[in-house]
């Protein structure tokens, strides 16, 4: 009986062994590549800028014009570098106002997308790229009033009623179909988030530019609370939306899988005092997990990776988050190089391993609920709802 005994206790102790290796198998398999699905897996990821030069009616943003010495700023920021600070939207203009020392402290008078407008100590102004600042050096002159660099509150949260269009410019739709001023066209369901309503249209953030929608092509429009308190039941206090590619090779449609399968793991309620962690929600990023193999960001390099996608989900619910002043992140770091492509510079969360996580503690007297979705058309919404 003894022997029975020890017989069964040696072989539960290999058991364990046995699992806990497998627990402890590495997220990133070896996966082999052909030349052509590396340039599939690249240009996935590319930062082409020329998209965005687009010819017709556009939401208009604050020039040079619009500000002087004695313009308020909003932050102070040091440019990284040695870099030009341009009198137009071109880094490939000779038009400087002025050539930058390494490390030279600028007041930031306007945020956009791609270009700040900015004023050197010499009151001098003009355009420079996100990218030429480093995050850590940007500071608001009012941090009780001024919301994070990096935040941009979403107004409004509604579903698309019909096929839904997000338009490149304000001009009107010619025909039927696709006229080729679309970013993407959207199935009707899907839930988004819009940043604000301009000259009858529905604004939102498409990657590193502005989408236009026609509000007829929208139903159930509903508020985001400004503040902490609920505007009516069930009431989002946070919400952003970015958009993914929709090109139909392998590669992408295994990121659509993964960044729906992320939304699933990510939606969940986060008590007071508790830590949301993102890489224990999403990991492993491996095929066990369900994740299939797509594009991976790594230190600005685009790779093929179990769980590619997931980065973008993290990048979502980031960009809500940093919306709302109860929630203090302990852990976050951006891509390297360009930044992901899919958000403006300094906007995006990588996860994957210890030192790529998302993690923060839900500071608010009440829980929190993440809802994410993505209805496999190019939208990834993120909300965040009172859970009391």
């Amino acid at each position: 009986m003894k022997r029975l005994i020890c017989a069964l206790l040696c072989m539960a102790v290999m058991l364990t062994g046995i699992c806990f290796a497998a627990a402890e198998e590495p997220d990133d398999e070896d996966i082999e590549l052909s030349s052509e699905e590396e340039d599939e897996i690249r240009s996935l990821d590319e930062v082409d800028e020329s998209m965005y030069v687009v010819t017709g009616k556009v939401y208009p943003e604050p020039t040079l014009k619009d500000f002087n010495k004695n313009s308020p700023a909003i932050y102070t920021g040091t440019l990284i570098g040695k870099y030009s600070i341009f009198s137009q939207m071109d880094v490939k203009s000779k038009r400087v106002v002025s050539n930058s020392g390494s490390s030279r402290q600028v007041d930031i008078l306007y945020v956009g997308l791609q270009w700040l407008i900015v004023r050197t100590r010499e009151n001098k102004i003009g355009y420079v790229k996100r990218e030429w600042f480093s995050l850590d050096t940007i500071k608001p002159l009012d941090p009780v009033n001024t919301p994070p660099f990096n935040a941009q509150k979403h107004a409004y949260i509604a579903t698309t009623a019909s096929t839904c269009h997000v338009r490149k410019t304000m001009d009107p739709f010619q025909g039927s179909g696709d006229d080729g001023n679309n970013w993407v066209i959207l199935k009707p369901g899907t839930t988004i988030s819009i940043w604000q309503f301009y000259d009858g249209w529905a604004m939102v953030n498409y990657m590193r530019s502005y989408g236009y929608i026609d509000p007829s092509e929208l139903t159930d429009l509903k508020p985001v609370s400004p503040t902490d308190e609920m505007l009516y039941p069930d009431c989002p206090i946070g919400a952003y939306t970015s958009y993914y590619k929709m090109i139909q090779i392998e590669q992408n449609i295994n990121r659509i899988h993964n960044i729906k399968l992320g939304c699933q793991f990510i939606s969940v309620v986060i008590n007071p005092g508790e830590e949301f962690n993102a890489n224990r929600l999403m990991g492993r990023y491996n095929a066990s997990k369900g994740y299939k193999k797509a594009g991976v960001l790594v230190d600005g390099r685009t790779t093929a990776g179990y769980g590619g996608g997931t980065c973008q989900v993290s990048s979502t619910l980031y960009n809500v988050v940093v919306q709302l002043p109860k929630i203090r992140i302990i852990q976050r770091r951006a891509h390297g190089g360009n930044g992901a492509s899919y958000l403006p510079i300094h906007c995006d969360a990588a996860v994957g391993n210890s030192e790529l996580n998302q993690r923060w503690i839900n500071e608010y007297p009440f829980p929190i609920r993440i809802e994410a979705c993505s209805n496999d058309d190019g939208a990834l919404c993120v909300q965040i709802y009172r859970a009391d």
